[in-house]
């Protein structure tokens, strides 16, 4: 009896610890509208860094607030060089079992702000959005 209360309290112990690693929420990089669509990118610290950079990119309705599935979706960053061409970073973006939320990674070799182009294509529609996003 007196290993079993253990064995549960150790068990209780150990839900509880992982618990708030898994309701942490994301935090916004930046938020755009293009036509009717709110695009939300988000990371758990809320900024990029130099290396490789885990992100949630969400598509909701502007007029009702509501997932919108938008399809597929890429991602791309660029980021001008003074005499060189721009540097150019593509991420992995895949779906994610809520609606409109897509899972990606990024990497990026320095610091620097990038050009972050967002495209997607699918059930509401086609388009694309652009915005400034500071690596630190």
């Amino acid at each position: 009896m007196r290993t079993k209360r253990w064995i549960s309290a150790v068990v209780l112990s150990s839900a509880l610890v992982a618990v708030p690693l898994a309701w942490s929420a994301e935090k916004v990089i930046a938020t755009q509208t293009a036509k009717d669509v709110v695009v939300t990118l988000k990371s758990e610290s809320g900024a990029w860094g130099p290396g490789k950079n885990a992100f949630v990119i969400e598509f909701t309705s502007a007029k009702d607030k509501q997932p919108l599935d938008v399809g597929k979706v890429t991602l791309s960053t660029s980021m001008a060089m003074p005499g060189m061409a721009p540097m150019i970073t593509g991420a992995t973006v895949t779906a994610d079992k809520t609606p409109g939320r897509y899972l990606g990674t990024v990497e990026f070799p320095d610091r620097g702000t990038r050009q972050v182009t967002v495209n997607w294509d699918g059930p509401a529609g086609k388009g694309l959005t652009k915005f400034s996003v500071p690596v630190r």
